[in-house]
């Protein structure tokens, strides 16, 4: 009996190991649990909780059918109404548009020929409950209160499934309104095609943000269509095609077999041919297509581990490891070919065509993120910027859907080109690159001319004179940058010298960036650094002196000198965290949120600053702030974001700075070094290699940095190299609960 014990427990012992070493193996096929698509949804946060995969074509989503700035996603926490599932949606912006293609499950006939002049009057409409709401990475589950049905929404990379559960015996039936529309967005055509039993096709041209949005789509369903009513403006049809500028249908379908009805649903920027193609593949297994983007998922939060002990910070950080890689997103078909602004119809070959460019926003951190996370995709990214390029001869500044917007200041495609190439990534023309990002800054738009004309841009011949000066000064110096990687000496001595235009427009005596008239002497009167006018009759974007007077991430050491040295310049930055949180004005910027005295968190400008105290050599003030600004401006709940998502900027500089890096100058190849919140960080790299960044001691209370070591050997500066870490490595911190002043300083 002894020695058969001994066998008994020498399986388990082993089948113990197995276990351990699978789960070892496969520890990574968990991480979407940590996720919470909730964040951000409520507060300004902006996101949707829908179902889509990483950098997906489609985001199919549910509406709300409100039109107001805090549903610019399509939907917010604190509602509980839903209009129906729409298909494409943005991740955090400021401005409201797409939510495509309604499909709404319904269980009784509805009245389509009185147009919705609001949500009020959809007859479709649902209540809903958060307690009957499930959001995960690929996946979105809700109980429509009023008719009793539940859905489930997942996706591939180009197609949307859904999956109605009717009550028993119900009516099963679903709307598809091409007609709706909510903030900026307006039906100018659609079509509606009952191709046979089980297939509809169609499109849906509107404006709004993209002034010439065209989305052409198709649905298959699992059960044949029994019978249906299509209505266009407000008129029935009795033919199986109805067009006009708001299309309306009703599909009835049989109840009697199952009370489950599938959809899948395909769309196209170029024909309903295309969106047929990308539809082609897969079947109606829901359940297999929802853990397929569940291991998408994974594989891509993967990229970056981390490891603590509190399970808040994880939620966090893969929270916004998820909505870091929601966007830019997929524009191109399956057979690569894509719409232009112009409406010509253009193949990317040997790329990915990708759209949802928030580059004012995501140049900061987004952008260097994605070298990391998805160094493929960059590639990719910037051939896209370049095929826009083409069309007008300008690098874009924030493009939808293939349309631009014209949205927010600069060029900061410019940024992003040079951060790729700097890091490694050379998928690219590096010499068409390097022309559209001169010309771009050579022509005459957006105050260009009076930025070459002048030196600097007056106030009193432009608003946002200040802000945008200081960024086409950024702009230049990357341009400056790419040249002499190149060997252009002229253009980099051009472009760097304009590069100083920042120089203009800082008064020494109020230590601010201020507006300067035509003469070049005479600063704007009308002067208060804590007032904002949103974007009209002001010398800055979304935002106040106070917040815009930092842009200078290309010189700070000669801006430090502007100041009068570190002492002054750290005692002025200290300042901005510590002064009253007053905003003065009658029509204050709503951007300007998660206040640190006039430091605000909520709006990209304010991002790189407290990585500045590390250039004056005070990097424990940049320690110090980092981790207050981690602690206090995230959270686990709807309203865990301070201001707008913004296509991922935000997750991106809560990813970086928790780790301990920031790309302050973004175009640099270059991290400050901030407070780690791990006690262990891994970034996977290419060809096998990671990065380790290890926090000893760290905790709530110890996060300045004791000493460091780089691969064993002591390290004692504030910044790394991206390749520097491309190499692979360890880097080790030893934390403590007060400031080691003589850790990071340059001699």
């Amino acid at each position: 009996m002894r020695k058969f014990g001994i066998v008994i427990l020498g399986v388990i012992l082993v089948a113990g190991c197995r276990v351990n070493i699978d789960k070892n193996k496969h520890k990574n096929i968990f991480l979407t649990r940590h996720v919470a698509p909730l964040i951000g949804t409520g507060g300004h946060g902006h996101t949707y909780p829908g179902a889509t995969v990483p950098f997906g074509m489609v985001q199919v989503s549910p509406d709300n059918g409100i039109s107001s700035w805090d549903w610019c996603s399509g939907y917010h926490y604190s509602d509980s109404i839903v209009a129906g599932f729409s298909h494409l949606h943005l991740s955090g912006t400021g401005i409201g548009d797409l939510a495509d293609i309604l499909l709404m499950p319904i269980n009784k006939k509805v009245v389509l020929t009185t147009t919705s002049t609001s949500r009020d009057s959809l007859s479709y409409k649902s209540t809903y409950s958060h307690k009957n709401e499930t959001s995960k990475p690929g996946y979105y589950q809700v109980y429509l209160n009023d008719p009793k049905i539940n859905v489930e929404l997942t996706a591939t990379q180009r197609k949307a499934y859904h999956k109605y559960t009717f009550t028993k015996n119900d009516e099963q039936a679903v709307v598809i309104d091409l007609g709706f529309a909510i903030n900026w967005d307006k039906a100018t055509q659609s079509q509606l095609t009952i191709e046979n039993k089980t297939t509809i096709s169609g499109y849906r041209y509107s404006t709004g943000w993209a002034k010439n949005q065209k989305v052409f789509f198709v649905v298959q369903f699992s059960k044949p269509i029994s019978h249906y009513n299509i209505v266009a403006d407000e008129t029935k049809k009795e033919s199986a095609t109805a067009s006009g500028e708001k299309v309306i249908a009703q599909l009835f379908f049989d109840e009697q077999n199952s009370n489950e009805l599938l959809a899948k649903v395909a769309l196209s920027s170029v024909s309903v041919a295309n969106a047929k193609d990308n539809l082609n593949a897969g079947d109606f297994n829901f359940e297999k297509v929802k853990s397929e983007a569940q291991k998408n998922w994974n594989h891509s939060l993967s990229t970056i581990e981390v490891e603590t002990p509190v399970d808040s910070l994880k939620t966090i950080f893969y929270s916004a490891m998820y909505h870091a890689q929601l966007a830019p997103v997929t524009y191109s078909d399956k057979n690569g070919e894509f719409r232009r602004e112009d409406d010509t119809i253009i193949t990317a070959k040997d790329y990915t065509a990708y759209s949802t460019l928030s580059l004012w926003d995501t140049f900061r951190a987004e952008n260097p993120l994605l070298t990391l996370l998805a160094p493929d995709k960059v590639s990719d990214i910037i051939n896209s910027m370049l095929a826009y390029y083409e069309t007008k001869k300008i690098l874009p500044v924030w493009t939808l859907y293939a349309n631009e917007t014209n949205t927010m200041t600069g060029y900061h495609a410019i940024p992003v080109i040079v951060n790729a190439y700097k890091n490694g990534i050379k998928g690219f023309d590096a010499e068409k690159a390097f022309e559209a990002m001169k010309n771009t800054m050579m022509q005459n738009e957006r105050g260009l001319d009076l930025y070459k004309k002048y030196g600097f841009i007056p106030y009193n011949l432009l608003d946002e004179s200040v802000t945008i000066t200081l960024e086409y000064a950024y702009d230049d110096w990357c341009v400056a940058q790419m040249a002499k990687a190149l060997g252009k000496e002229d253009d980099y001595n051009y472009f760097l010298k304009r590069s100083k235009a920042y120089e203009f427009l800082f008064d020494a005596q109020t230590g601010f960036m201020r507006g300067k008239a035509a003469d070049g002497k005479t600063w704007n009167p009308s002067f208060d650094p804590k007032h904002s006018n949103h974007r009209e009759h002001t010398d800055y974007t979304e935002g106040n002196a106070w917040q815009h007077s930092w842009f200078v991430p290309q010189d700070v050491d000669d801006f430090i000198i502007l100041h009068g040295g570190n002492q002054k310049f750290s005692q002025k930055l200290e300042q901005l965290f510590t002064e009253s949180s007053e905003i003065t004005g009658n029509n204050v910027s709503a951007d300007i949120s998660g206040l640190i005295g006039q430091y605000a968190h909520g709006n990209e400008p304010s991002h790189h600053i407290a990585y500045m105290f590390n250039h004056a050599n005070q990097p424990w003030r940049t320690q110090y702030w980092v981790h207050h600004i981690l602690d206090t401006q995230y959270n686990t709940t709807p309203n865990g974001l301070s201001g707008n998502e913004d296509c991922g900027q935000m997750s991106a500089w809560y990813i970086f700075s928790s780790i301990g890096l920031y790309p302050m100058n973004p175009a640099s190849g270059e991290y400050e070094i901030g407070s780690p919140l791990f006690e262990k960080t891994t970034i996977k790299l290419p060809e096998g290699k990671s990065f380790t960044i290890e926090a000893e001691n760290v905790s709530t209370k110890n996060f300045y940095i004791q000493s460091a070591t780089l691969n064993g050997v002591e390290f004692n500066k504030t910044t790394i190299t991206h390749q520097q870490l491309l190499q692979g490595g360890t880097l080790h911190f030893v934390m403590g609960s007060e400031p080691n002043k003589n850790w990071g300083l340059t001699k």
